[in-house]
């Protein structure tokens, strides 16, 4: 079942299990711009698609997960969109896809997206999961000159710590980190954070 979602960039979709999400992505893969995938929270019931199962479905077919939205006490919603040509990978991803190529399961479309990434040098470049995650020293001491945006670092979830670091390395150039660097630590002087600060248990 799809639906729009008011104020929202793309339908929602909800299905039973990781079966009918292959059976919706080997039909909508090519010709849909994404779609936020309920998934099962721990005790809910509303689907049986976790997030690992969704994860690798989307792989097969080159398509990546996104940010985390509310739903309600039994599900949540991620956002899967087919993967940019420029996008990063990460090293998690990496790894799935050696698993799932394995296993027999990569689709042609999943083939593709790592072909296209081999050819742009980021499948050699793919970054370290948010669990493996370092901060990098210009941040460490620009949080230290700040102690209102250490502050705020120090409170943030490992979401939002991550989404700091992962774009400050995705700068092209030295010059355009030291300008997003200066913009993170004003944000966080301000107390603000890149995307909502979740309590919520999300099932993941």
């Amino acid at each position: 079942m799809s639906q729009t979602q008011p104020g929202s960039d793309l339908p929602e979709l909800l299905v039973k299990n990781s079966e009918a999400w292959h059976a919706w992505l080997n039909n909508h893969h090519a010709d849909h711009d994404g779609v936020w995938l309920v998934l099962h929270k721990k005790g809910g019931r509303t689907t049986d698609l976790t997030y690992p199962e969704a994860l690798d479905e989307a792989l097969c077919f080159g398509w990546i997960d996104g940010q985390i939205d509310r739903r309600d006490d039994d599900s949540y919603r991620r956002r899967f969109t087919p993967r940019r040509r420029s996008g990063l990978w990460s090293q998690r991803n990496v790894e799935h896809v050696a698993r799932l190529a394995g296993a027999g399961r990569m689709q042609p479309a999943g083939f593709a997206a790592v072909d296209a990434a081999k050819a742009q040098g980021l499948w050699q470049a793919a970054y370290p999961g948010q669990a493996d995650t370092q901060i990098p020293t210009d941040l460490v001491h620009a949080l230290a000159a700040s102690p209102a945006a250490a502050a705020t670092f120090a409170q943030l979830d490992a979401a939002n710590r991550y989404s700091i670091v992962y774009r400050l390395n995705a700068a092209k150039s030295p010059k355009t980190r030291d300008r997003k660097l200066a913009n993170y630590i004003e944000m966080l002087a301000r107390g603000e954070s890149i995307h909502p600060r979740r309590t919520m248990e999300d099932g993941q």
